[in-house]
């Protein structure tokens, strides 16, 4: 019998335009959809950002439309893709992709230190600059130049962050063309526009390279909702990300280890830190080393306080709970809880006997929260928040965690605490840690709250 040849029509077939590159799609059948047709790109084409599509419409000499209705699009169209910014605007695209270091030691910078770039590259900025400087005129680049700054670029931000967000990303777009004036954008409000939807792309593309060679920090935002898998959550539903500027927010295992072998380390800790001799040392190495697991644990198990604790005993130890622990973050505290006593908190007093002295308990925080500090004091101590009490202690889901004999450091490891176990900042004091984590200790450069904001500019 002969071979009869078959053919395969397609009800769509698509050249789907990005910045630097161009791709095709064949559909077998019309998405239902214009949002349809977007979950389709983004499940064909790994693409992990948001974003809008335009088409080039024929009926008008090819002038790009947006594309609200999915009739509107011929059978055979050239769509681009627009990512969508976090206030809803879009811009134009870009792509790239390389892997960087998987364990990072810096937090996102002040200013962004952009990177060098290959040696020809290097030469063109220099020789353009030049050129810009006599004449304002901008430096036209080839292609692979492009995709050099741009492949750069974003392993320097994968360096410190996995999910920059708009601002930050923003932030080294003007940094490059801050460094490199030739490469200002003619026709943009900011001449770094493009720069920074190109960059966009760029973390989306490097994102899904990661989570192909099992990055946690990104895999763990895998198995969303595709066509193959319509009962998943949405693509970008409750993605884990770090909330308060973790350098290391859900790293791998060291090399050479896996879950049984940190596993085992853990059980050592546990019987150590029951010693009376504690080796405080070997706790201290074995709690770096077995940080992976318990940053999994927090992260993917979401154990209770108590739960917690009992596996993780050595973090009732100040000096595990806040390891960067030093001098110049004491005195940042001290400076500010004498700050704090003229503002207006809410205490909670209470009253008990403990031998035939008459102390006062009091909480500070608010009534009934799940965290708090507190503190026991003479009966004739008279400031609401007292520098010398008998006792702190830190209250974390009701329970007392540890107990320290000053009020600084029992908030500093209150504030520890805060990210050893990734907790939510207390409702009725959400901009008091706002305050510390933002201002007092520079941690995340990101917008603060009109409060905070107010506070800020009347102190500094």
């Amino acid at each position: 019998m002969a071979n009869k040849e078959v053919t395969v029509s397609c009800a769509m077939i698509l050249r789907v335009v990005e910045a630097d590159r161009a791709r095709k799609v064949k559909l077998s059948t019309q998405p239902a959809s214009v949002s349809a047709l977007i979950q389709i790109l983004k499940d064909q084409l790994q693409l992990d950002l948001e974003f809008s599509l335009q088409y080039e419409d024929p009926d008008f000499n090819n002038q790009l439309t947006s594309l609200d209705d999915i009739n509107e699009l011929p059978q055979k169209a050239v769509v681009h893709i627009l990512p969508v910014q976090s206030d809803g605007s879009t811009t134009s695209t870009e792509i790239l992709s390389d892997v960087s270091n998987p364990e990072r030691s810096k937090m996102w910078p002040r200013d962004f230190p952009i990177p060098q770039f290959s040696y020809d590259v290097e030469l063109r900025l220099r020789q353009g600059n030049d050129e810009f400087e006599k004449s304002g005129k901008g430096l036209k680049l080839t292609r692979d130049q492009k995709h050099d700054i741009l492949e750069k670029l974003g392993s320097t931000m994968y360096d410190f962050k996995a999910y920059p967000d708009d601002k930050q990303i923003g932030k080294v777009a003007e940094a490059l063309v801050t460094k490199h004036p030739c490469l200002k954008e003619p026709g943009s409000d900011t001449g770094w526009n493009g720069w920074k939807t190109s960059l966009k792309f760029k973390m989306g593309n490097l994102r899904n390279k990661m989570r192909k060679i099992g990055c946690l920090e990104v895999t763990v935002n895998a198995g969303k909702r595709s066509q193959g898998h319509p009962e998943n959550e949405p693509s970008h539903s409750k993605i884990k990300k770090p909330r308060r500027s973790e350098v290391n927010y859900l790293p791998n295992f060291p090399q050479g280890e896996d879950e049984a072998s940190l596993e085992t380390v853990r059980q050592e800790i546990a019987v150590e830190v029951q010693k009376t001799e504690k080796n405080t040392s070997l706790i201290h190495k074995n709690m770096e080393k077995t940080f992976a697991l318990r940053r999994q644990n927090i992260v993917s198990g979401s154990p209770s306080v108590n739960e917690f604790l009992n596996l993780w005993p050595a973090l009732r130890i100040p000096s595990e709970v806040n390891n960067n622990n030093n001098n110049c973050f004491l005195v940042i505290i001290i400076y500010f809880l004498m700050w704090v006593c003229f503002i207006k908190f809410s205490f909670v007093r209470f009253s008990c006997l403990q031998s035939t002295n008459v102390l006062q308990m009091r909480i500070l925080l608010t009534e009934d929260a799940p965290v708090s500090l507190l503190t026991v004091v003479h009966e004739n101590a008279a400031a609401p928040i007292h520098y010398d009490p008998v006792r702190v202690s830190v209250v974390l889901e009701n329970e007392v965690v540890t107990t320290h004999s000053q009020l600084p450091e029992a908030f500093l490891v209150l504030f520890g605490f805060m990210y050893a176990l990734h907790l939510k900042y207390p409702k009725g004091l959400a901009k008091t840690f706002e305050f510390v984590q933002k201002v007092l200790l520079g941690m995340d450069d990101g917008k603060l709250s009109p409060s905070v904001q107010t506070l800020k500019n009347e102190l500094m």
